[in-house]
């Protein structure tokens, strides 16, 4: 089977190497499941960032997140990777997640044109 290439959105590749070691390794994971097909094993949807957004929450005593959008044939699309510190996810993180997410979706109109 053939897997999904990774689009990294913004900065999110860097955020993603400032995990800690054991974050890194279990969202790399997570990602490799989600390019081959399968479902990260936990995951939350994020409607509020928008149309299939969702995270994989990686828990190692301290809790980090990863938006991500899997729906599209040519990819998945890696938005946001942050570190979460609080109970509820904060508002600057869910817009950082939004401005990505409104990239992704202008970068995909950019190669649709081509």
């Amino acid at each position: 089977m053939d897997q999904k290439p990774l689009a990294w959105i913004g900065r999110v590749q860097d955020d993603l190497r400032a995990f800690p070691e054991e974050a890194r390794r279990k969202a790399g994971f997570e990602l490799r499941a989600l390019q081959r097909g399968a479902r990260p094993s936990d995951t939350k949807p994020m409607a509020s960032i928008g149309k299939g957004v969702e995270e994989i929450r990686i828990r190692i005593g301290r809790a980090f997140r990863v938006f991500y959008v899997a729906r599209f044939e040519e990819a998945v699309y890696v938005l946001h990777a942050f570190e979460k510190k609080t109970q509820k996810t904060p508002p600057k993180e869910l817009q950082l997640g939004k401005k990505r997410y409104q990239e992704m979706l202008q970068q995909r109109q950019t190669l649709k044109k081509q």
